[in-house]
């Protein structure tokens, strides 16, 4: 492990893969907003290059990733604070990845959960950026020399990749020059369940609608989908400890949490014994309350677009101006000839 002190750097990026929901707000746009004012570097990335390793429509895409960074910016994401800026507008990313397809091994992709998943049984039909994006991943981290990564229990697979590329790639060349970043995984709702099954994340992909909460939804919708949402037949239990084989119940306790801003006990000691029929109307309007202007805010800078890339560019420009020196001194590291003004 690397030796050097770094200062704290905060990069995260999301796939603009469209319809943006509850799990993607609680698990990670208000807490990115919320990072600001910690004082620390922030960097946000819309990963389209991650988003085309399965095929996109050329227009979705370019929907989604604007809808992406409106949804950061109804958030509470300040650009002036932080980077915000889509992936593919800064070439360091990809040319960083190449050098950690030559660092990282084999063995060491085919491992990846994800790619198993998403693959499926035809794996040799799958596009070599699919199985070759975790590269590409940790470029998008220690381009930046970034040392917290904010990212979701399924992630943590990726970070120990970045990590494992960070510190061959210094033993290799005799540096301390990558950070060996940690994975930031906190928050009562960082993951976010169904609301039609307590046990099944919640997803763009559910065939139901009234699974999840859309940050689009108007206020009235989220009322009903709240309304709506699977529970058992018991009242709430006295104690936090009562949740834990009620999926359903705990799923509804951690969103409240999430969305007040308390911790589980804080919300069973103000609604443990009380049925559902009073829990939920509260739950809707806590949700209308935070989630509504998250929707009309959305829904206002959709309307600007070309304002919305105008803060990509400032953000790719400001991104770029970090990436450049770190992707010139890594060359320099590994014997490349030219200019390495630094």
């Amino acid at each position: 492990m690397t030796g050097a002190a770094f200062p704290p750097r905060v990069f995260s990026g999301i796939q603009p893969s469209g319809n943006l929901h509850l799990g993607n707000y609680l698990g990670a746009l208000k807490r990115f907003a919320e990072a600001q004012d910690r004082g620390v570097e922030t960097l946000y990335c819309m990963v389209d290059l991650h988003a085309v390793t399965v095929w996109q429509d050329p227009a979705d895409l370019r929907r989604a990733t604007r809808e992406l960074a409106a949804g950061f910016l109804a958030s509470g994401l300040d650009p002036a604070r932080s980077i915000l800026f889509n992936q593919s507008q800064v070439a360091e990313h990809t040319q960083l990845a190449w050098v950690f397809n030559c660092v990282a091994r084999m063995g060491w992709l085919q491992r990846m959960t994800q790619f198993k998943d998403k693959a499926g049984k035809n794996a040799q039909n799958a596009s070599l950026g699919l199985f070759a994006y975790p590269a590409l991943m940790a470029a998008d981290i220690l381009a930046y020399h970034a040392t917290h990564v904010p990212v979701g229990e399924d992630q943590k697979q990726h970070i120990e990749l970045t990590r494992n590329i960070a510190i061959k790639f210094n033993t290799d060349f005799a540096v301390d020059f990558f950070p060996v970043p940690e994975p930031v995984i906190e928050g009562t709702g960082t993951r976010v369940m169904s609301l039609r099954d307590g046990e099944k994340k919640m997803s763009k992909s559910d065939v139901s609608d009234m699974s999840r909460i859309n940050l689009t939804d108007d206020a009235d919708t989220i009322a009903r989908k709240i309304r709506r949402a699977k529970t058992d037949p018991e009242p709430l239990p006295s104690e936090a400890k009562g949740l834990k084989d009620r999926p359903e119940a705990r799923n509804l306790v951690n969103i409240y949490a999430a969305l007040a801003d308390l911790s589980v006990d804080a919300v069973m000691q103000e609604w443990g014994g009380r049925p559902f029929s009073e829990f939920k109307p509260q739950l809707a309007d806590l949700a209308v309350e935070q989630l509504g202007p998250i929707s009309a805010e959305m829904a206002r800078l959709m309307q600007d677009v070309t304002e919305i890339d105008r803060i990509l560019g400032d953000g790719a420009d400001r991104a770029r101006a970090i990436a450049a020196p770190i992707l010139r001194r890594t060359y320099d590291i590994m014997g490349m000839v030219g200019p390495r003004e630094v």
